[in-house]
């Protein structure tokens, strides 16, 4: 099979954080729901799925989640399991960006190829902070789940601000790859390139 290229990432930047005393955590049936009254959660420059959030400021909900699906501007799923919560309307909630993760594209081991090998490149600003990472995860699952994910080794990327681009080869039947940005809270990730 010849070699494909994949951009899985195209210029997303940090966002700025939510707050509201009206969001609250919903869990039923396994899906697991943040929504707001009027808090606006979603649309232009707000949270889109791929999008890891912090929540603080929670009775019981303060940890990463990772946006699954965009259901209204005032509410998303996450894939992590919430503790039902009511807003009371005094407590402030805050949701902040701290990353995201790419689409997933299948791998090598999704063709049943038996090389493995993939090339990854990674494209960011100058303003991009030097705590983040970016890094590729991989997966054996056809149908993966948030717990399916692992990080792939050797693949991280740490800016220096001098060190804009740069690349990695990873070897591995992995049936689905994704980039994950974390600890993001300044700047912009221009690509995430991927050649298998």
């Amino acid at each position: 099979m010849a070699q494909t290229s994949t951009t899985l990432i195209s210029s997303k930047s940090h966002l700025t954080s939510i707050t509201g005393t009206d969001i609250s955590f919903t869990a039923t049936s396994g899906i697991y729901t943040i929504k707001a009254t009027s808090t606006t959660l979603t649309g232009s420059g707000k949270l889109a799925v791929g999008d890891l959030i912090t929540v603080s400021g929670s009775a019981s909900n303060n940890s990463t989640f990772t946006v699954s699906t965009v259901v209204s501007t005032l509410e998303i799923t996450v894939s992590e399991v919430v503790t039902s919560e009511n807003a009371d309307g005094s407590s402030t909630v805050t949701l902040d960006h701290v990353g995201f993760v790419s689409d997933k594209s299948k791998g090598d081991g999704y063709y049943s190829q038996p090389d493995g090998v993939h090339t990854v490149a990674y494209q960011v600003t100058a303003s991009f902070n030097e705590d983040a990472t970016i890094k590729m995860q991989g997966t054996l699952a056809t149908t993966p789940t948030e717990d399916d994910w692992f990080d792939i080794s050797g693949t991280t990327f740490t800016s220096d601000t001098s060190t804009l681009t740069s690349s990695y080869n990873f070897t591995g039947n992995y049936v689905w790859v994704r980039g994950k940005t974390q600890l993001l809270t300044a700047g912009t990730v221009n690509s995430i390139l991927l050649n298998s």
